[in-house]
C-alpha cells in the first residue's frame, strides 16, 4: 500500500475539521490481520488531539483534513482522492494508512515496524479558535 485510502462510512453535517482545531473523536485501530490494537471505544473515553499540527501519525491528518490539507503540506500524491473534503462533526471514515504515514520503521507496542494500519474514526466535536 503506497497511498492513504479512505472510505467515507457516514457523512458529517457539523462543523468541519480544519488545520490547528481541537478534534475529538471516536477510533478504533487495526492490524493488517484484523487485531485491534488501540481503541477509544474500550477506554469510554473519546480522543482529543489538535489536528494538522503533528501531534498524530500523519495518515490520521491526511485523512481527517482531506485532500486540500494534503495538497499544502506536498502530500498530494499519498492520497487516494484529489476531492476530500475534510472531515465534518458526526461523519464516519474508515482510514487505510500505509506503514510510511503511520509509524514507519518504528514498532508502538503491538505495532510491527512496517505495518500498514486501518482506522475507523467517528469526528464528534470541532473546536477552533473562533468557537
Amino acid at each position: 500500500m503506497n497511498q492513504i485510502e479512505v472510505i467515507e462510512l457516514t457523512l458529517g453535517t457539523g462543523k468541519s475539521a480544519e488545520r490547528g482545531s481541537l478534534i475529538t473523536a471516536h477510533y478504533t485501530g487495526y492490524l493488517a490481520d484484523g487485531t485491534i490494537f488501540d481503541s477509544s471505544h474500550q477506554r469510554g473515553k473519546p480522543f482529543e488531539t489538535v489536528i494538522g499540527t503533528g501531534r498524530v501519525i500523519k495518515g490520521w491528518d491526511v485523512g481527517v483534513l482531506g485532500s486540500e490539507y494534503a495538497q499544502a503540506i506536498g502530500y498530494a500524491n499519498q492520497l487516494d482522492a484529489s476531492d476530500l473534503p475534510p472531515m465534518q462533526v458526526g461523519g464516519k471514515r474508515k482510514l487505510l494508512v500505509p506503514s510510511h504515514l503511520a509509524y514507519g520503521e518504528r514498532q508502538m507496542g503491538k505495532i510491527l515496524p512496517n505495518s500498514d494500519l486501518t482506522f475507523e474514526i467517528e469526528l464528534l466535536d470541532v473546536k477552533t479558535r473562533e468557537g
